[in-house]
């Protein structure tokens, strides 16, 4: 099968909430927002069969910050799904900011795909990889 993933994109302002003692996005905030596009992206891309019948665990992240972000700058997340093997696939996600397009973080988080009802790990069939295809 002939990789070319979806790029999944999101848009977030950066708030008071987010913001450590530095005043500059807290690190366990970025893992929250990784996180986040991630599910967003499952959710808006995989069929409801697949929802009610698998859901994806973290089992590995790896993340570069490369720069801070501030109160009230915009951010994009993109993210896509890469090297997928029978239960696991890595979902690469950066960070950017808007004004000026610096990467800000970089990650590649290792998920595994688990079965509803065992909660044992589940096949990553073809026509899952598919759902996250162009």
């Amino acid at each position: 099968m002939e990789i070319n993933p979806e790029i999944f994109e999101k848009r977030i302002r950066v708030r008071r909430k987010h913001l450590d003692k530095q005043k500059h996005v807290n690190n366990v905030q970025f893992v929250q927002w990784i996180q986040d596009v991630a599910e967003e992206h499952w959710e808006s891309r995989a069929p409801k069969e697949y929802k009610d019948k698998f859901f994806w665990v973290v089992i590995r992240h790896e993340i570069d910050y490369r720069k801070e972000a501030l109160l009230r700058e915009e951010l994009l997340l993109q993210t896509y799904v890469g090297e997928t093997t029978n239960a696991t696939s890595v979902r690469h996600v950066i960070i950017k900011r808007v004004s000026d397009k610096k990467v800000l973080v970089e990650a590649k988080t290792t998920w595994c795909l688990i079965n509803s009802e065992t909660k044992r790990p589940a096949r990553i069939t073809d026509d899952l990889k598919r759902i996250f295809l162009k």
